[in-house]
């Protein structure tokens, strides 16, 4: 965890503590008759302590990204040109490219970069009913790469497209086609998001151009639409460089960062209620600084105590 990030993150938690002091003090002594909440702002205290974690979240999730790099699997039957366009994107010769489906048995793998962002690009077996053992076994590989990615790149054939109705060959391919994303809807269970990529443009007509429901055209022959593709990649998985910078997190800081928001989201409305229910609101707090103690360290109970004790002066 970089210096810059710890501090930030640290600084959330000292105002966490605060917070939570502030409630916790209220339920245990109430004899005081100290209404801690409404004299420190308790409410605007925890809006503020929203607004910088949303800040702290993006910069850290932009963070974990360039340190991690995106997992791209690069998905479809055979012979839609998923190899060529592993070439194309990482330019460079490293997949075999024949005319003969089924060339690709198993996982082809490279690292390349859009805009400095890593992304771990892999070519799969295409997807379909396995003739042997050997491609059986690279089919099976797919599914479980494609389980494992960040984005999927769902690739089609417009040749086949283009020749619908026509052969039984490019029948089968549509219904082949629609089936596949079927499959993959139900195993991605929309985490993971599926970037459609119509492959062969420069040999289909126009008239079937116009005539695909969304997703991006391109030719990894000729490269026309790579450029769309590559920005298309870094939307979906949630790049966008923060102008203050990005803090060097992990991508475990970032899912704890979001456990944090969503147990603020349910402290602020306990906080909103006509009639705040004060344990609910101090247990959701603590779950909170649980979540977020996963990043900094461990605060225990009697350390809140010794906290209530040092500010408030309680019982003296």
């Amino acid at each position: 965890m970089s210096g810059e990030f710890s501090q930030v993150v640290n600084t959330l938690l000292e105002q966490l503590i605060h917070l939570r002091m502030l409630v916790e003090a209220t339920l245990d002594f109430p004899e005081e008759d100290i209404d801690f909440l409404q004299k420190a702002d308790a409410q605007g205290q925890l809006t503020r302590l929203q607004t910088t974690l949303v800040s702290v979240m993006q910069r850290a999730t932009q963070g974990a990204i360039l340190r991690e790099g995106i997992k791209v699997v690069i998905a479809g039957q055979p012979n839609a040109g998923k190899s060529s366009l592993l070439n194309a994107l990482a330019g460079a010769e490293l997949a075999i490219v024949t005319p003969i489906a089924g060339t690709t048995r198993d996982k082809v793998s490279q690292l390349i970069q859009i805009e400095g962002v890593p992304l771990h690009v892999v070519d799969t077996a295409g997807l379909r009913e396995a003739l042997d053992e050997v491609e059986k076994i690279g089919v099976e590989r797919a599914w479980a790469e494609i389980e494992t990615a960040d984005a999927v790149l769902f690739l089609h054939d417009l040749t086949r497209h283009d020749a619908a109705g026509n052969t039984p060959d490019a029948i089968n391919y549509i219904a082949d086609d629609a089936r596949i994303a079927r499959v993959l809807g139900q195993k991605l269970a929309k985490k993971t998001p599926i970037i459609d990529v119509w492959n062969k443009s420069d040999m289909a007509r126009p008239n079937v151009l116009g005539g695909l429901g969304g997703g991006v055209l391109i030719s990894a022959k000729t490269g026309a639409g790579l450029e769309a593709l590559r920005q298309q990649l870094l939307q979906v998985v949630g790049w966008q460089a923060a102008p203050e910078g990005v803090f060097m997190a992990r991508e475990r800081h970032v899912h704890a960062l979001h456990k944090v928001e969503a147990q603020l989201a349910k402290a602020a409305g306990q906080l909103h209620a006509a009639r705040p229910a004060l344990d609910l609101l101090a247990e959701d707090l603590r779950q909170a600084q649980l979540h977020l103690s996963e990043i900094t360290g461990e605060f225990t109970s009697d350390d809140l105590l010794g906290e209530i004790f040092s500010r408030f002066c309680i019982g003296k």
